[in-house]
């Protein structure tokens, strides 16, 4: 049995801001929300949420003999998520400044694993960043880190929702599990709602063929068309207006200090950048993800 303070202090010295420990159990509630959510057509063309909806429900289908889900977060808020000059026409997403999360955090995690391996030489699990079908938000709630709010994403009172996630999923059992917190939330505040241009952002969900997130990254649904009032990588409209954002702290890990600043870039430099200048810059960043041509053509939109 795993000491849950234990493991707490050992995520902080790995680099994560936030750790919780849940129990693995059914979200069969939220099996329910996704699919109606999918019969409504709001994945658009994001297929990969349209699989395995029984298995996301349940984190003993992933590890066999699973009894505990070690959730940890850590900061990426810097200076680019404070938002862009009005007349700036190639914006990046935050998180897409600096190096691709899954390979930092998945490389903490593992970290993580084995420190507590130290502990525990027969535990057993399996490390997650957006990499199995896993409800990791509800999860993240049920260890105490936040809630999601109206704009579907986890947040957190101390870093708002400038957080990035990973999960370890483990047959070890815990002294004590967290409890989702109380008396807090997002009360009346609708801002993000209201931010987001092109009306993507509902009750607590989203309708991703609005979304320009989606529309700047994922593979495009036919007959879908997305205004990308200027934003090329990802979105960050309704977190910028977010509360708990706007009192958040810079990130003060240094693997997520950005490789570059946006708002250095004009049209036309994107537009002559080469295949070969842009692996040397982006290469390492969710960039990568889009390729070249990809963002050109987001330049043009």
């Amino acid at each position: 049995m795993l000491n849950t303070q234990r493991i707490k202090e050992l995520a902080r010295d790995v680099g994560f801001d936030l750790c919780g420990v849940a129990r693995c159990r059914n979200f069969e509630g939220d099996r329910g929300f996704l699919e109606g959510w999918i019969e409504q057509g709001f994945a658009s063309s994001l297929d990969y949420l349209k699989r395995n909806t029984e298995r996301r429900a349940d984190a003993a289908a992933l590890v066999e003999g699973a009894k505990s889900v070690i959730v940890c977060a850590v900061s990426y808020k810097n200076c680019i998520s404070e938002g862009y000059p009005a007349d700036h026409k190639t914006k990046v997403a935050s998180y897409a400044c600096t190096t691709d999360y899954h390979t930092t955090i998945k490389q903490m995690l593992f970290e993580l694993s084995a420190r507590l391996k130290e502990l525990a030489p027969l535990l057993s699990g399996r490390c997650f960043v957006d990499s199995a079908p896993i409800f990791e938000k509800r999860y993240a709630v049920e260890a105490g880190l936040g809630w999601i709010g109206r704009q579907s994403l986890l947040v957190t009172p101390e870093f708002g929702t400038f957080v990035l996630l990973g999960e370890i999923v483990m047959t070890e059992e815990c002294d004590s599990y967290d409890e989702p917190l109380v008396t807090v939330g997002c009360g009346e505040c609708r801002r993000c709602v209201e931010a987001c241009p092109n009306g993507a952002v509902k009750e607590r969900h989203i309708d991703t063929s609005r979304c320009i997130s989606c529309a700047t990254i994922e593979r495009e649904g036919e007959g879908e068309k997305c205004d990308l009032h200027g934003w090329i990588f990802g979105c960050d409209e309704c977190q910028i207006v977010c509360p708990y954002n706007r009192k958040a702290p810079l990130a003060t890990n240094p693997r997520f200090a950005p490789k570059f600043n946006p708002i250095e870039f004009t049209s036309e430099w994107w537009q002559n950048l080469s295949a070969e200048e842009f692996g040397e810059v982006f290469g390492s960043t969710p960039l990568s993800r889009a390729g070249v041509e990809r963002i050109k053509a987001n330049v043009e939109k």
